[in-house]
């Protein structure tokens, strides 16, 4: 067996970071170039962390000669932006290559449009990234090396969907590898960027070109999956092997920049939540900065999703430099790019990204703009935070409240159901935090460690079904050390690799143990609300629910044994019953009313756990009953103060941050009947808020004022908390607190 062979079976993804299987740490291969630790990209004297507003134009073929430059250095300049994405190459190239396969623009003739705007925008102080695209390629590259081109899977090179000219590109062989590095490195040499950024570099979809094939079979043993079976031993195997072969090609273009321009990197365009390709905690390590590519919202997206992306984004990132990239134009499944999106629209996207660390980066599609109409909303949007930039150089959010999300649980249990699965429980509980007003931070589920979990007292898991050995112990752990938790459904039924357990691994937390069913797509089925007889007042977990005998229960449910069958429950399960005819809709005697929650105290640590997907059914219908559950839920769990309460009318996603010399509480209203539903027509503004707010341990307050209102606020002070009042909100407020020396 090869030592590649072996590195695919036994490593548990070594190259991306991950955690390793118990007792498989023998059987791994350091791997040489293969498993290159990250190199450090700079310290805080670079220019990573610098930028604060970006400004990205992406040429169109015929911009050259046929666009104002000097009109869009005044609007950079203008807006305060101090970086600036630039389209260079790749599909088309927009200066004077020199390399015969890369198709210079038919308008370029003796123009140098990327140079030249480099070279203005270097005058203005800012930094500059070059954009390439590597995701399609021209005829005679075709021509030339038919063996670059994607292949899908009954045999055939596939043309480009968009515009049949062009032919989509492997992304695992010789073009990128070959034919883009050398793209990057002309680029480096003849304008000296400080990084590249390149769009769609990871490829256009399943490729069974003849260098994927070969290098597959090399690798695993064996031939290319043809199933999305998360089960499937080939599907596992590429999953793992796409990964260490896309981080190679990441380090092999940031090896030949840095050999140029030892202050540049490449930057790629990768990173999200759970459905996201790459495994976070390498994309986290390997860069100096990211840009979050969320430009907009489409169906039925909430508002925050921008914010999910900044904390997706900052938990395997740290306190690197995040800029949140949002798209002038409707970013629709109809692709209409030179469209333009209402104001107020963009104002929330950017607001809410914004509150949640994004640096604003606004995406212009076409350098002749046919409708100008977005261009006052930036400039508002952009001179904002360049007047209140010092409350926006963050060094920490203060959330106390951490949503695990789990990558491996999409790849290894999720399959083609990972959205149903896992994204939509994280999804049902992000929107009952924000209803809950309590500020949180994602968690990735491979930084479960005691350093990274150090400033949380509360963890949810959201049917974070697979979890390793090791994972669990990371999460007894944190419980033992008097922290919270709270989980739903399956999680911890299955390990890393997807592989149902016999028990839940965390069973001892949960106080239950798997049964070996589970009921799906259930019917007419409610939770009871339940007194404890030897208490004069209702559980917490029942906190708002004075008048209610039941509510409704999850759609899916797993059966558990209870480790302790005489243990009080506030809920129960009342079993499905027929809803029709109206004259069958009623109660059969003698059902079985099992436990609808498991609630443990382990010394100083508390446990939730719901046997059913109660976050994902709140997600598919929005019971306001499952939010005041899923809330009551963490509260418990937390078992402690909250350092901030925010008290009035509307929906409002809550941010609290500390800078160097001040503390931010962001508060982006997000009342609106367009709220699930985009784009808003108008900005509804709500009530005044009442506040709490613990200070931090050793800070003194020196003033209190609103930076939207831009004036002070009364303020009354007790031990560590103020309390205040805001007037009524409009998009967005936030609170800054100076402190004193």
């Amino acid at each position: 067996m090869s030592s590649r062979r072996e590195f695919v079976k036994g490593s548990a993804l070594v190259a991306t970071g991950c955690f390793l299987p118990a007792g498989k740490a023998k059987d791994v291969l350091v791997m040489g170039e293969a498993v290159e630790a990250a190199q450090p990209q700079g310290d805080a004297g670079d220019w990573y962390n610098r930028p604060m507003r970006w400004a990205q134009l992406a040429f169109v073929e015929d911009d050259p000669g046929n666009y104002d430059q000097q009109f869009w250095l005044d609007y950079f300049r203008g807006v305060h932006a101090d970086a600036a994405c630039l389209s260079a190459g790749g599909v088309v190239a927009f200066y004077p290559t020199q390399i015969p396969l890369q198709q210079r623009s038919a308008w370029l003739g003796g123009h140098d449009t990327f140079g030249d705007l480099l070279a203005g925008c270097r005058a203005l102080g800012m930094n500059v990234v070059a954009r390439t695209d590597s995701h399609a390629c021209w005829q005679k590259v075709y021509d030339a090396h038919p063996d670059w081109i994607r292949v899908d899977a009954s045999g055939q090179p596939v043309r480009h969907p968009s515009d049949p000219r062009y032919w989509e590109t492997c992304a695992l062989g010789p073009y990128n590898f070959e034919f883009m590095t050398a793209v990057h490195e002309e680029i480096m040499r003849m304008y000296q960027p400080d990084g590249i950024f390149t769009n769609r570099w990871a490829g256009s979809g399943m490729c069974y070109c003849e260098h994927c094939r070969q290098d597959f079979r090399a690798a695993s043993g064996l031939e290319l999956p043809r199933a999305n079976d998360p089960q499937d031993p080939a599907r596992k195997q590429y999953i793992v092997w796409r990964q260490q072969r896309l981080f190679d090609l990441w380090r092999l273009w940031n090896k030949k920049i840095r050999a140029i321009n030892p202050d540049a990197s490449y930057i790629a365009n990768a990173g999200g939540g759970a459905l996201s390709d790459l495994d976070m905690k390498t994309v986290g390590e390997l860069s100096p900065t990211l840009f979050a590519d969320r430009q907009s919202r489409r169906g039925l997206m909430a508002p925050w999703a921008n914010g999910k992306n900044g904390k997706e984004y900052r938990s395997t990132m740290g306190g690197k430099a995040i800029a949140g990239m949002f798209s002038v134009g409707i970013d629709d499944e109809h692709r209409w790019k030179d469209s333009v999106q209402n104001g107020d629209e963009i104002r929330l996207w950017v607001a809410d990204g914004m509150a949640q660390g994004l640096r604003p980066w606004f995406v212009k599609f076409n350098a002749k703009p046919i409708d100008k109409r977005w261009m006052p909303v930036v400039k508002e949007i952009f001179e904002w935070h360049y007047a209140n930039e010092k409350y926006l150089k963050n060094l920490r959010p203060l959330a106390r409240v951490g949503l695990v999300y789990s990558q491996q649980s999409a790849w290894f249990y999720g399959g083609d159901e990972a959205r149903e699965k896992i994204d939509e429980p994280a999804l049902g509980f992000y929107e009952a935090l924000v209803e809950a007003r309590i500020p949180f931070e994602m968690v990735h589920d491979r930084c479960l460690d005691a350093e990274h979990l150090a400033p949380f007292r509360t963890l949810i898991l959201p049917n974070i079904a697979a979890l390793s050995g090791d994972q669990c112990a990371s999460l007894r752990g944190f419980v033992e050390r008097g922290g919270g938790l709270v989980a739903t459904y399956e999680t911890s039924l299955y390990d890393e690799w997807g592989v149902q357990r016999k028990d839940f691994g965390l069973a001892p937390l949960f106080g239950a143990s798997y049964a070996g069913n589970a009921e799906k797509n259930m019917l007419n089925s409610y939770l009871s609300l339940e007194q404890d007889p030897s208490a004069n007042f209702p559980h917490p977990l029942l906190r708002g629910f004075a008048d209610s005998g039941r509510i409704i229960n999850a759609v899916n449910q797993v059966d558990v044994t209870p480790a302790d069958a005489g243990q009080f429950t506030p809920l129960r399960i009342v079993p499905s019953y027929p809803d029709l005819p109206m004259e069958s809709v009623f109660t059969r005697p003698g059902a079985t009313h099992r436990p609808g929650v498991y609630l443990q105290q382990i010394g100083s640590g508390r446990v939730v756990y719901f046997p059913g997907d109660i976050d994902r059914t709140f997600w598919q219908v929005l019971s306001t009953d499952h939010a005041k559950l899923l809330r009551n839920a963490v509260e418990w769990a937390a078992n402690e103060a909250p350092s901030v309460t925010v008290e009035g009318k509307g929906i409002l996603d809550v941010a609290l941050w500390e800078q160097k010399n001040s503390m931010t509480l962001h508060l982006v209203n997000l009342t609106n009947p367009m709220m699930m539903k985009g784009p808003v027509r108008e900005i509804i503004p709500v009530a005044g808020q009442r506040i709490s707010l613990q200070i931090p341990a050793g800070r003194r307050v020196g003033r209190v004022h609103l930076l939207v209102a831009s004036r002070d606020v009364p303020y009354r002070a007790e031990c560590d908390t103020i309390f205040l009042e805001t007037p009524p909100i409009g998009l967005h407020e936030v609170v800054a607190v100076d402190f004193s020396a």
